[in-house]
């Protein structure tokens, strides 16, 4: 007898075990007995794509399938081709587990193991200011949490006794039958514990943990930045049933300053700068985190110019390297201006334009680009 399995499965022989498997499971579904009811060419069908996978999803046995053809390998299939009885019907549970554990609620893959569980992870986000990301500090922080019930020790029991679950005999796991299948499921008694209590703690009502304001401490490293998270090994919520406690993040936000921004290592500040200081240089008192520092503004300064002032950032929390200090000079227009300031500023523009453009370079090239462009628009 020769068969084309690939065909049967509606693949190419180049298929990964991926694209078979999906194949698979299309077909399985699809002519499964519990669906198809009496319909002898849709048992046929799921007959043989259940043989079809059984081969190719064996290296050894795609191999020799490959290289010798059907006959090599329809002696190696447990029941072969056969009915639904003999080495078929033993083993399909377990062929199709995987495939239908998600539709009956259970199965090896998802069953919970009896015993404490682990609690759950918490989040946490943690507002500081710049001063403090950068400096580093010890911050308390309160927070709601399931923590363990003390009176019984996380037990869940008032007497500190627990019995073997009658129903799953402590296993935790109890075996259902879905038509021809036999799925496992968790034990609804005893919710997967594998143990019940029959005197429960009357202040967590047996669960072994309760709703408390929990206070910590949590030690903020100088460096951190915005977007930072810190991990608390063990400080989540308390796992039931006096399970392992789960661990707690503390995303960080940094407040914005009135002063600095933050980019990476580096600050950045802008720093209003009078006309005068300007035009004939000077020196400016610079603030930075360890205080103010003198900076040399040269004579004839820009709006927009910036100035770097070295290892006056921050230090980060990854390195030891230091970021610097970067600012921005914004040159004021003076406002509020009495009759003699005002006359004082008159006789000083009429002294430049005397001078022609040389005072004033990039003023002369802006309006020479002016003129091109609106020539080119007009012509």
């Amino acid at each position: 007898m020769s068969k084309d399995l690939y065909k049967i499965l509606g693949v190419n022989k180049s298929a990964s075990q991926a694209d078979i498997k999906k194949a698979y499971r299309r077909l399985a579904m699809k002519h499964h007995p519990d669906r198809a009811g009496d319909d002898a060419d849709a048992q046929e069908k799921f007959k043989e794509a259940k043989m079809a996978y059984e081969i190719l999803k064996d290296e050894r046995k795609r191999q020799m399938y490959d290289q010798y053809g059907f006959d090599a390998v329809s002696g190696q299939n447990g029941g072969g081709h056969g009915g639904f009885g003999g080495g078929f019907q033993g083993d399909v549970g377990d062929i199709f587990g995987d495939i239908f554990s998600d539709i009956f609620g259970g199965g090896r893959r998802g069953a919970r193991s009896a015993g404490p569980q682990r609690g759950h992870d918490m989040q946490v986000e943690l507002s500081i200011e710049l001063e403090e990301a950068i400096n580093g500090l010890e911050k308390e922080i309160t927070l709601p949490t399931m923590a363990t019930c003390k009176p019984c020790h996380g037990s869940g029991s008032k007497d500190g006794e627990k019995s073997t679950c009658q129903t799953c005999g402590g296993i935790g796991q109890v075996r259902m039958q879905q038509g021809m299948f036999s799925v496992q499921q968790t034990c609804p008694d005893c919710r997967g514990q594998g143990s019940t209590i029959s005197n429960p703690c009357g202040h967590c009502g047996g669960q072994g943990r309760r709703q408390e304001n929990s206070q910590l401490k949590v030690n903020i490293p100088a460096g951190v930045d915005e977007g930072d998270r810190i991990r608390l090994t063990g400080k989540g919520e308390a796992g039931p049933q006096g399970g392992p406690a789960g661990d707690l993040y503390v995303d960080i936000r940094v407040k914005p300053h009135d002063i600095f921004t933050r980019k990476g290592d580096d600050l950045l500040c802008e720093i209003p700068v009078d006309f005068a200081t300007a035009c004939l240089g000077g020196e400016l008192n610079v603030p930075t985190l360890s205080g103010a520092v003198k900076l040399k503004v040269p004579p004839e300064t820009q709006s927009g110019k910036q100035f770097r002032v070295r290892g006056k950032g921050v230090q980060s929390v990854r390195s030891h390297s230091q970021g610097d200090l970067f600012c921005k000079v914004h040159v004021e227009t003076p406002v509020n201006l009495n009759h003699e300031q005002k006359d004082i500023l008159k006789s000083f523009d009429e002294s430049l334009k005397k001078g022609g453009d040389k005072n004033n370079p990039r003023r002369k090239g802006w309006f020479d680009n002016v003129k091109s462009f609106l020539d080119k628009v007009t012509s």
